[in-house]
Order: structure tokens, then C-alpha cells, then sequence
């Protein structure tokens, strides 16, 4: 169960005012890797803050280069799932920020099933990354899925 309150997680824009699709859409605007990573970083900015009492061994996700805690907020009446991710590196919160923008807000279901990495490739993300950050993404995003769905 969370620590945090509810109004936390249904605050943040990514999900709702910022979408996966805006993002992709967005990057696509970019000619060279260089502003893509600025925008990333900028994406990262606008993540809600993890409070410091959601910041324990248990959130803290296994993988990851960087520290990354995850906190995670299930709305019952509306079937859907909300997700806090924070980590201490600039790149990374973006990183998480596009996680969020494709899952936050979701169903469980939807989140099983979103094709993560047809979104990563649109994105043309993974190839730009090193393998260490690769890895940690993927493991923030399994992370999610498996909180969703439990």
C-alpha cells in the first residue's frame, strides 16, 4: 500500500496531459539525439516528486544503473492504476517520465498489455541508450506491470 496520498498520484500530467503518442509525436520533431536527450530531461522535470517516506528498500527497483523508487496508488471505483517513479539521475526521470506517460492512469489490463516495445521503438529510444540504462528501463517498466497486476 502506498504511503503517499492519492491526490499525489492522479496529479501528474504524464498519462493524462502528457501521452505516450505526444511524446512520440514530439521526438520525432528533433534531428539529432542531442536535443531529443534535452527534451528527456525536460520530461523529467515535471515528474510529482516521490516523497522522502516512499523513498524504501522495498520501492527501490532492482536493475537500475541509478537509483529508481517506484510507488504505486490502485483507484478501485475507477479500475485504474497510478504510478509515482523518481530516481536521482536528470536522464532517468525522463526515462521514467515516458514509462508514465504510457501506463499512468490505466487499467491493469491495458497496462498487461501495452507493447512496450513497439513503444520504445517509435520512440527509436533503446539504440540511443546505454546497455546499463536499456536494462534499467525495462526494469521500471516491469516493475510497473507487475504492480498493476497483482
Amino acid at each position: 500500500m502506498s504511503s503517499a496520498p492519492a491526490d499525489l498520484f492522479t496529479s501528474s500530467p504524464f498519462g493524462s496531459k502528457i501521452t505516450a503518442d505526444e511524446i512520440v509525436e514530439t521526438l520525432e520533431f528533433f534531428d539529432d539525439w542531442e536535443d531529443r536527450y534535452r527534451y528527456v530531461i525536460d520530461l523529467g522535470k515535471q515528474l510529482v516528486p516521490l516523497p522522502e517516506q516512499s523513498r524504501t528498500p522495498d520501492r527501490l527497483i532492482v536493475g537500475c544503473q541509478s537509483q529508481v523508487w517506484v510507488d504505486h496508488y490502485h483507484d478501485a471505483e475507477a479500475s485504474q492504476e497510478f504510478f509515482l517513479l523518481d530516481s536521482d539521475a536528470h536522464i532517468v526521470r525522463g526515462l521514467a517520465a515516458i514509462v508514465l506517460a504510457a501506463m499512468n492512469g490505466r487499467s491493469s489490463a491495458e497496462i498487461a498489455d501495452f507493447d512496450v516495445d513497439a513503444y520504445f521503438a517509435k520512440l527509436d529510444l533503446i539504440s540511443h541508450l546505454s546497455p546499463t540504462r536499456g536494462n534499467g528501463l525495462r526494469a521500471m517498466v516491469q516493475r510497473v506491470k507487475s504492480l498493476a497486476t497483482a
